[in-house]
């Protein structure tokens, strides 16, 4: 097992490096980068709108030459050598890559150009909020899918099983930001009650208060989002768990052990759980990774939640190209350490399990 572990550990590095080189590239053939934006601020052209349908109509978009900005009609070349020195455009591209892989290698993903901080500041005061959410939800779809999936098992077929199939399959076809929106609507003020906040985990003035208050403040607001997210999310783990229970309750030693004379929730709980719980158990990193990514950002732009997603979110649209790729690394980093932490649980759970052996 140490070996495989140190070979899984090795594949990190070249497969972080494939991905920011790949995505270095990409993003250099985009419109509109962060020179453009700083000369169309400076002309009071740099909002929103401009930056993600590009320019108005009948102004010409910035041209490209070589890799570096060549200005704007009108306005001053030295002006426009200025911000790119500024931000670092002064440089080719491929020296600009360098910088940024031997930086990484330090976790130092430089400055953020639109904010002033360093970018592994920015990036830890925002993990905070999507851990938490995402971890929240990632136990709340296990609490949920796990006694559901078993019930759904046991009771295969009978109108149990046919009416909470229908509330899984209701649950995976409304997509969470979806199912947010309308919790917005329902329960926060939109149109109806106003039972849970809106906005953010804490109330303002929250951090004079005792950690008792504080602790209540904190899960009061993060009721809606949870349940945004739990409510995509257990339909598919639930399903997972019903056929894995299926599955094992027609194996011979469930027959052998009922014809010694076992009870059926000893037979259940003390044969069948520790079989079939092994591949739910050990998509646990998965499950949280993709929560965490694929989910979390749309619910956390809904509830204004200043979290990792919707930081890497503002940086693609203004083009913040070392938050970028900053948030981005952490994002692959976490994903690559959570598969390997998964092949681990796999062997916990089943210490019959051994990835040396493996052809």
């Amino acid at each position: 097992m140490a070996a495989y572990l140190l070979r899984r550990l090795l594949l990190v590095i070249p497969t972080l490096f494939g991905i920011i080189t790949i995505n270095f590239a990409v993003v250099q053939f985009a419109p509109g980068g962060p020179v453009e934006q700083m000369i169309a601020e400076l002309k009071g052209k740099g909002d929103v709108t401009s930056r993600v349908t590009g320019p108005r109509h009948g102004e010409a978009a910035a041209p490209m030459e070589n890799g570096t900005y060549r200005g704007r009609r009108g306005l001053d070349p030295q002006v426009v050598e200025k911000i790119q020195k500024l931000f670092g455009f002064d440089k080719p591209p491929l020296e600009r890559f360098g910088l940024m892989v031997k930086g990484y290698l330090t976790f130092d993903f430089g400055r953020s150009i639109f904010q002033d901080k360093s970018v592994i500041s920015l990036i830890g005061e925002k993990m905070p909020v999507s851990v938490s959410i995402g971890l929240w939800s990632t136990l709340l779809v296990y609490c949920v899918s796990i006694p559901l999936g078993i019930a759904k098992a046991v009771r295969d077929g009978s109108r149990f099983d046919l009416v909470s199939t229908l509330a899984v399959l209701i649950g995976y076809a409304i997509p969470g930001f979806l199912f947010a929106v309308l919790l917005v609507v329902l329960f926060a003020g939109g149109s109806y009650l106003q039972w849970f906040p809106l906005r953010g985990l804490a109330s303002e003035g929250a951090s004079q208060w005792s950690f008792g208050a504080r602790a209540l403040d904190y899960l009061w607001h993060i009721v809606l989002p949870t349940t945004a997210l739990v409510a995509g999310g257990f339909a598919t783990l639930t399903i997972l768990t019903k056929n894995s229970f299926m599955e094992e309750i027609r194996k011979q030693y469930v027959v052998t052990a009922r014809a010694k004379g076992a009870t059926e929730r000893r037979v259940l709980y003390g044969h069948v759980f520790r079989n079939a719980m092994l591949l739910i158990i050990a998509s646990f990193p998965a499950a949280f990774i993709g929560i965490l990514f694929s989910s979390a950002l749309l619910v956390e732009i809904i509830f204004s939640l200043d979290g990792l997603g919707l930081l890497g979110f503002e940086a693609t649209i203004r083009r913040d190209y070392p938050v970028m790729f900053g948030t981005l690394y952490i994002f692959t980093l976490l994903g690559l350490i959570m598969q390997i932490i998964g092949d681990v649980m796999y062997t916990v759970v089943d210490p019959r399990i051994d990835f040396e052996q493996r052809r």
